[in-house]
């Protein structure tokens, strides 16, 4: 399918998933949005796509591609998820388009630069020689993904919440003895927006899973705490605190925050590593790239060197 006829069957049917989460009937899952965009798009997408969709040929798009990008982030290689940014840029205005689907696009604005990001940092690695077998799939390097997030941060303002929300979320971290500069980790995650909402589950400034932010003291029950700025932010603070206490550097201390703790530390075991840019490489997709963005937005907004934090606790 043609590109910009693939826009134009994707759209129809976003806008129906959206209908589907606005409807006053809700709460609704991810698979009542499919079934609706699906019931909807009926008057307007093209009957062989229907078919497609109904033979399950095509899968329901709205499910499959926040999957799809979820799945990527998580995957081994960069170049996987370059590959998926015109999927990106077709689904986030679709997902801002009403209330009850705009958590889902607070989730995935603030990462619309890492398949930018990716797409660039793809290019940079070499192609296979004429007649020779291709080399195995690599990742760059820390240091080169550095260098394109400092480009890349550079050129971008910070978003619109930071002025409310910065000035209110410092002192709760200088509270857990974490440093106040880390606050900009919610840019990365959220873009300050408390109402974001991943498609596995975080929530909130800091993007907290449901059994992380119990763990840290956290209700889900009647009201989602997560979602209140304030008590994500503590919570994360306090998190942050934790894994400092175990990996003594804020790159890895990053890396578990997004990757897992368990990862980190497996990887650091089994390449026989004390570093990030050691085990870079070998991370999720996404947390390769999310500890050089926060480097360089704390450097960018703060002027302060991640590396010369000061401890925590």
């Amino acid at each position: 399918m043609a590109s910009g006829t693939r826009r134009q069957f994707l759209i129809p049917v976003f806008l129906g998933s959206a209908a589907a989460l606005a409807a006053p009937a809700g709460p609704w899952s991810l698979d009542d949005l499919i079934r609706s965009g699906q019931e909807l798009a009926e008057e307007h997408v093209d009957p062989k796509v229907l078919e497609a969709l109904r033979k399950g040929e095509d899968p329901a798009v709205t499910r499959r591609l926040l999957d799809d990008l979820q799945q990527r982030f998580q995957g081994d290689y960069l170049v996987d998820v370059a590959r998926m940014r015109e999927t990106a840029e077709t689904l986030l205005p679709v997902l801002e388009q009403l209330p009850a689907t705009r958590p889902y696009a607070g989730w995935l604005r603030p990462r619309m630069d890492y398949f930018e990001v990716a797409d660039q940092l793809e290019v940079q690695i070499p192609p296979p020689r004429p007649g020779q077998p291709a080399p195995p799939r690599t990742n760059p390097s820390a240091a080169q993904e550095r260098q394109a997030w400092e480009v890349q941060v550079g050129r971008t303002p910070s978003p619109k919440g930071a002025a409310t929300w910065v000035p209110r979320l410092k002192p709760l971290f200088r509270a857990q003895r974490v440093p106040q500069e880390l606050v900009w980790v919610a840019e990365v995650e959220s873009s300050f927006n408390p109402e974001a909402r991943s498609p596995s589950g975080a929530v909130g400034l800091y993007q907290l899973m449901p059994a992380t932010a119990q763990s840290l003291g956290l209700k889900l029950t009647p009201q989602d705490e997560r979602r209140v700025g304030e008590r994500n932010a503590r919570a994360a603070a306090g998190y942050l605190r934790a894994l400092y206490g175990r990996f003594k550097d804020w790159r890895l201390t990053l890396a578990a925050y997004n990757g897992g703790q368990g990862r980190v530390g497996d990887l650091l075991k089994s390449k026989r590593a004390r570093t990030f840019d050691e085990i870079s490489p070998h991370l999720p997709a996404e947390t390769q790239l999310y500890v050089p963005k926060v480097e360089a937005v704390v450097q960018r907004r703060e002027g302060r060197a991640l590396t010369r934090l000061p401890a925590a606790g």
